[in-house]
């Protein structure tokens, strides 16, 4: 069958949980890896590009779908806290978490709010500018999945049993939509059981997609989400391969539901592409986890199971290795008293908050601070211009005459600036260095493992594996991703 033409091609994004490009090199040498090397083989591959900050899954895919930093998609990160609703929103970060929070609302929150209320109606997703086109597309597994169509969540009767919630959730969504168990295409029951996390797994994942290649029903955009891997890395650190080569044997199935892997690579255009780095967490915990309800005594910090309580003084809204930490009356606690308390940590990398238009920026191991603005005279690598004052090495910035360059921090000063003005409240950002993990209210369990959610390249950085298509997005960060796969659309 001849191939194609690029304009007719149907664009095929898989997107690989904690897909990193030194594993998957080590990997492509040390392990059978049939598909990723037919897909390298066939295509081109980019190994840096920009993640958003916090980094984050439902920051990453809030990006990559609307091409917007959280400034304007208004998806913070995992786990933030409203001003409007007075409340800490969590959309998944650690069971005994939500369980304090009360697992209710988070799930109101993750299986509706996120899509429905939380993300920004002002911006378009792929997904809305496509089916205003004309054009149908597929969601299969990623949390952020808004669309035109309405479809109905059913919520398995476990679930239910357990928690007080209703059993159908309308939402909108793509026009083919797969959300575990709780949405799906193929009547198949495998692999979607309480056993299976509902169907949020690699091989539903996969078994969905391929539904769609039988039954001849690829739509014009399909994204589909693998989210396996993530797990394996926490756990075993970010060198591990294990689920590499998972992943490797679940693109291996995707292609064999095509009558050759040559036809399914010249008759549509695939984009592999992971969601975020991860940095590896030292063993000792003492070492590996710095205590953030110590790191603020003596102000009182609200207590997840208690609520926001008039007595409270600062939220803390935990993100592993990234963190908000919310002022509730500046006058009683100024952002400066939380940023000196702050920078008597040095395994605090970057400490960061906004007073009027200047973004400031500090570490716990430097003395000096700096700030910056937009639109000034020095420019970036991605030819945003910014106005910047002090000591800029704490973000490893290089600047020969106006011209900005980046070292660990991958588009620093955007992604500072967009998450600094992500949603209301009087708030500091941190991150810290590789090797270390944000303890707050509920302990982490990644000692000797790897986490994300940080500032630094580690984090920050995924490759992308791109066949069927010699064009490139305009910058490699996953907000320059959209305009890309609309333009391949059409």
């Amino acid at each position: 069958m001849t191939s194609i033409t690029t304009s007719n091609k149907k664009v095929i994004m898989v997107m690989l949980d904690t897909l990193m490009d030194k594993p998957l090199h080590i990997a492509l040498k040390e392990e059978t890896l049939p598909a990723f090397t037919y897909f390298m083989e066939h295509g081109t591959y980019y190994p840096s590009v920009v993640a958003p900050f916090p980094t984050i899954s439902v920051n990453v895919e809030s990006a990559l779908l609307t091409g917007h930093y959280s400034d304007q998609h208004g998806i913070p990160s995992l786990t933030w806290y409203s001003q409007k609703e007075n409340r800490i929103i969590n959309y998944g970060t650690h069971l005994f978490d939500q369980m304090k929070l009360g697992l209710s609302t988070c799930l109101k929150d993750s299986l509706y709010r996120l899509n429905n209320e939380h993300l920004n109606k002002k911006v378009k997703t792929i997904h809305e500018e496509l089916h205003e086109q004309g054009k149908k597309t597929a969601s299969i597994n990623p949390l952020v999945n808004r669309g035109n169509v309405q479809h109905r969540l059913t919520i398995p009767g476990f679930i239910r049993y357990f928690v007080s919630i209703n059993k159908h959730i309308d939402t909108f969504a793509t026009t083919k939509y797969v959300y575990g168990s709780l949405s799906r295409l193929n009547p198949n029951g495998k692999y979607s059981s309480i056993w299976h996390k509902y169907g949020f797994n690699n091989k539903f994942s996969t078994q969905e997609f391929t539904h769609l290649v039988n039954n001849q029903d690829i739509p014009d955009f399909s994204f589909v989400y693998l989210p396996d891997h993530d797990k394996n890395v926490h756990k075993r650190g970010p060198m591990d391969t294990k689920g590499i080569k998972d992943m490797d044997r679940n693109l291996q199935t995707m292609l064999d539901s095509f009558p050759t892997w040559q036809e399914a690579l010249d008759n549509h255009i695939w984009i592999l592409i992971g969601d975020n780095g991860q940095s590896g967490i030292k063993d000792d915990r003492k070492q590996a986890f710095v205590d953030l309800m110590k790191l603020l005594r003596p102000l009182k910090i609200t207590k997840l199971s208690k609520g926001v309580r008039k007595e409270d003084q600062v939220v803390i809204a935990n993100n592993l290795r990234s963190c908000f930490i919310y002022s509730l009356d500046t006058n009683d606690v100024p952002i400066t008293e939380i940023v000196e308390k702050l920078k008597t940590e040095e395994r605090l990398d970057m400490i960061s908050w906004k007073i009027d238009e200047w973004i400031h920026v500090a570490s716990g191991e430097s003395k000096e601070s700096f700030k910056f603005k937009e639109s000034g005279k020095a420019k970036d690598e991605f030819n945003q211009t910014w106005e910047i004052r002090g000591d800029h090495s704490i973000l490893d910035l290089t600047i020969k005459e106006n011209d900005v360059t980046f070292g660990d921090f991958p588009d620093a000063l955007r992604r500072l600036h967009s998450t600094l003005h992500s949603h209301e409240g009087d708030f500091v950002v941190i991150s810290v260095k590789p090797g270390c993990e944000l303890k707050g209210e509920i302990t982490p369990s990644h000692a000797g493992g790897a986490s994300h959610g940080g500032f630094h390249k580690n984090d920050s950085l995924v490759p992308m594996l791109v066949t069927g298509t010699e064009s490139t997005p305009d910058f490699f960060r996953m907000i320059d991703l959209k305009k890309w796969i609309l333009d391949l659309t059409n």
